[in-house]
């Protein structure tokens, strides 16, 4: 179960991290910066799509669906 915990636990830190890292602009498609955004968006789109079908966009176009994500990985992994 500790293992399972532990994984979750990354999952939610990925999370963070590319909801963080939308805020900044590559300046390139190629460099250091544009490629993290694009492993980070592979790991999280599996969940994230699902979730924004539910979760309602705002009129200024903040996605909650991450930190709905979020949320529900922490139940998750606090019933585990």
């Amino acid at each position: 179960m500790r293992f399972i915990q532990d994984l979750l636990t990354l999952y939610i830190l990925v999370f963070v991290a590319a909801a963080i890292l939308s805020w900044f602009r590559p300046s390139s498609s190629s460099d250091g910066l544009a490629t993290t955004q694009r492993v980070l968006a592979k790991l999280t789109e599996p969940v994230l799509r699902p979730l924004r079908s539910i979760v309602p966009r705002t009129h200024s176009g903040v996605d909650f669906t991450p930190l709905a994500a979020v949320l529900i990985l922490a139940i998750i992994r606090a019933y585990i």
